[in-house]
């Protein structure tokens, strides 16, 4: 093995040695915590106004492990959007519409229940309700953060 790809190797072990020690980090956060869905509490959404959230796992203002969930109302529409992490969705209820891209087309097939997508972190996106109240279940490492890709769609300037 030349000086070079040992430096690779060892380099990628490192990472891989602090990936793992990171999740099982955050694992050990909350392995034993239990959330049954009577006692979920909804709140209105801080941000998408006529949504509501609900905070499963987390601080979502901490660089910890959030597991999330948001209700909206039939046809509701969440503008193109970044994320500074990556993010796991888990559609729990109704049919919910996912796209990409810096312009808002919803197009393609609403997901239903059980289905599950994996957004990569600051990958503009896009996403839309059927005609139902919809349930998604958001996981990602916190703090909570998103960026409108249009200033004038972010409701914390309106």
């Amino acid at each position: 093995m030349s000086v070079s790809t040992y430096e690779d190797y060892m380099k990628r072990l490192l990472i891989l040695a602090a990936v793992i020690a990171l999740a099982g980090s955050a694992l050990a956060q909350t392995a034993h915590k239990v959330v049954r869905v009577e006692d979920v509490t909804w709140v209105d959404d801080p941000l998408f106004k006529g949504a509501k959230t609900a905070i499963l796992v987390g601080d979502p203002t901490k660089a910890e492990v959030i597991v999330l969930r948001v209700k909206f109302p039939p046809h509701y529409r969440v503008p193109p959007h970044t994320h500074p992490y990556a993010e796991i969705v888990t559609v729990l209820t109704g049919s919910y519409g996912n796209s990409f891209g810096e312009k808002f087309e919803p197009k393609g097939e609403l997901m239903k229940p059980g289905s599950l997508f994996v957004l990569p972190a600051k990958h503009p996106h896009y996403t839309w309700t059927g005609d139902e109240e919809t349930i998604v279940q958001v996981q990602f490492m916190g703090p909570r953060g998103i960026e409108f890709i249009d200033p004038a769609d972010d409701p914390r300037k309106k």
